[in-house]
């Protein structure tokens, strides 16, 4: 595998139209779908998004293949079932709860178990068959997957690798993917799983009816955050020859689906479009910080947003808290306390996160829904308000959290809710949380105002 590794080549960029092609002259050179493609291949276009869509929002690619995908066996209700993968959300699969939560790290199962049979969700909100709303999942895994690709047709994945790295094949090219980097893998699109390092564990956002953009910057200016050319899509590669019993699996309404073809569904030999899986590395992450005083807002710190028809109103926000210094003065450094409209599901890469020291650990969870109060825990605080006399600049480093945020309010799954890895325990961060309110220097306060007034009148 450490050849695959070394032929990987990318193309840079956000939102551009790549164009790609493993053999030379595989591209048609001046129309889409001509009578007969060079070397005799199908012309297939891939649709992120519907024809009449506004200009600047379209999203399509062109792939040009040795076989066409449609090329299969009926789909069949996949044997066994996935009894923990929700895209409708309703009171026969999950629960509302504005309990704050927390998940400790799952294990990585014995059991030989792929990326799909892995991947399980936690809570979500909306519905994939209404085109609105959003996912978010989890997935432990120890082998890859063998003649087999898997296609959301629901939404788009996001996927957060927390320990051990994703070899990504699609159809479009491959990607490899480490912990502090994250993929997009578009609607429709067909890609399989391999793990380099045996076990992988990690996070997945989904999202309805809407695809991930930059940020507008604002008053940031033209530059800052996540840089467009630091997302990397991949080049064009193919395999050929007869692959019996190969098997697609579609994710459609939540429930997996198979069928069977005799040939690899990644078979594109050239493409061109805008509408393609992509990865980028966390670490080249541009963060802004407040230089004077107070914590700024989280939105700063976002990577990707989904967006809602209303105006700075997100169906999902990714958002990281990388390293990065802290220099602002006479301020509470650590994230606020907080009630929030939108609803926060972090998760945690490696290091520890700088609102919570003890219980947050790299590959657990938490979730503090629409207007749930949460903030530091009692650690975290008494610690920072003891070093008041010692605020000197500092820099945190070894981290890297992130939160998806979402308007939406989510629901939680059953079986998230009866995990053995669910933290009951949680709320106890707080609890010792004590009043330092005091009235000590109130009445000479009050006294100091009265003959302030009284020498004003004279």
């Amino acid at each position: 595998m450490g050849e695959k590794f070394a032929e990987l080549k990318y193309q840079p960029g956000f939102g551009n139209h790549f164009s790609s092609e493993a053999i030379s002259g595989a591209l048609p050179p001046d129309q889409n779908s001509p009578l007969v493609c060079p070397h005799g291949l199908y012309a297939e276009q891939i649709s992120g998004t519907s024809f009449t869509s506004p200009r600047k929002l379209n999203q399509r690619s062109w792939l040009y293949r040795i076989k066409p995908s449609v090329t299969h066996e009926p789909f069949k209700p996949r044997v066994p079932s996935h009894k923990k993968l929700v895209s409708e959300f309703d009171a026969s699969n999950s629960r509302t709860n504005p309990t704050q939560l927390r998940w400790r790290p799952e294990d990585v199962p014995d059991s030989p178990t792929d990326f799909i049979d892995g991947l399980y969700t936690i809570c979500g909100a909306g519905s994939s068959f209404l085109r609105h709303g959003f996912a978010i999942h989890m997935y432990t895994a120890n082998k890859g997957m063998k003649d087999s690709a898997f296609c959301n047709a629901d939404g788009d994945f996001l996927l957060v690798p927390q320990t051990g790295r994703l070899w990504i094949e699609t159809e479009c090219g491959r990607l490899l993917v480490s912990p502090g980097e994250i993929a997009v893998i578009p609607q429709g699109f067909r890609f399989s799983i391999d793990l380099p390092d045996g076990k992988s564990r990690g996070y997945v956002a989904e999202i309805y009816g809407a695809h991930f953009q930059l940020p507008d910057l604002g008053p940031i200016g033209a530059n800052g955050l996540a840089a467009p050319r630091d997302f990397l899509a991949p080049t064009a590669w193919f395999e050929e020859g007869l692959r019996p019993d190969y098997t697609i699996v579609q994710k459609f309404g939540g429930e997996l689906f198979t069928a069977k073809q005799d040939f690899s569904p990644f078979n594109v030999v050239a493409w061109h479009g805008n509408y393609v899986p992509y990865k980028y590395d966390l670490h080249k992450f541009c963060p802004y910080n407040t230089v004077l005083v107070d914590h700024g807002d989280p939105s700063v710190n976002t990577v990707l947003t989904a967006p809602t028809d209303k105006p700075g109103v997100a169906l999902l926000d990714f958002v990281i808290f990388p390293p990065r210094w802290l220099v602002a003065e006479h301020t509470f450094r650590p994230p606020y306390y907080h009630r929030n409209c939108m609803s926060e599901f972090m998760g945690l890469i490696y290091g520890a996160y700088e609102a919570k020291a003890d219980g947050f650990l790299p590959g657990g969870a938490s979730l503090h829904s629409c207007m749930t109060p949460h903030g530091p825990d009692t650690t975290t605080y008494e610690a920072t308000i003891a070093r008041v006399n010692a605020m000197a600049p500092s820099k945190l480093t070894g981290t890297m959290a992130f939160m998806f945020e979402s308007a939406l309010i989510p629901r939680v799954c059953h079986w998230a809710l009866e995990s053995p890895f669910l933290d009951h325990d949680y709320y106890q961060c707080w609890i010792g949380l004590k009043s330092h309110f005091s009235r000590i220097g109130l009445n000479e306060t009050k006294v100091e105002q009265t003959e302030e007034k009284k020498g004003a009148s004279e």
